[in-house]
């Protein structure tokens, strides 16, 4: 299977929302604040309002519910929904947890973005199957989102 670039994304992200113990694990809501987004084909910021919804499971894996409005730098509007999985060994996380520098190849951050516009321009992006390796950055996480062949 073949893949390319689609885009780097780059999301800003407010104070955590601790909603706390529910049925399936640790709630967490993280309001998404800006962010930019470049690639090959397209390039623009992230509007502000999105979120991320998260789970802290019983076997510590971090499940990642990505919900973002882009913008291109052209004005078309892009939803952006991913799914995720966060996890790695405790001494990794706790550092991320801290905000330091960790390299991302220490841990699992793998997510599945999928895209809905009506910009005839970006119609491409209704009919692609991406995939994301994310990097968490103290201000965000920063994905580098790859378009499946």
């Amino acid at each position: 299977m073949n893949s390319r670039l689609l885009m780097t994304l780059e999301v800003a992200v407010g104070a955590p929302q601790k909603i706390g113990a529910v049925p399936t694990g640790a709630r967490v809501t993280v309001p998404i604040t800006s962010g930019s987004f470049e690639g090959p084909r397209l390039r623009g910021r992230v509007l502000p309002g999105g979120g991320d919804w998260t789970v802290l499971r019983s076997d510590g894996v971090l499940e990642l519910d990505l919900r973002i409005t882009l913008e291109t730098d052209d004005g078309a509007l892009v939803q952006l929904t991913s799914f995720g999985l966060r996890h790695g060994p405790p001494e990794v996380l706790a550092a991320l947890a801290r905000g330091e520098p960790t390299d991302p190849s220490k841990y699992y951050f793998r997510t599945t973005p999928r895209f809905e516009t009506s910009h005839p321009k970006y119609a491409f992006l209704n009919r692609l199957l991406a995939v994301a390796a994310g990097d968490r950055k103290a201000t965000g996480p920063v994905y580098t989102i790859d378009e499946i062949l």
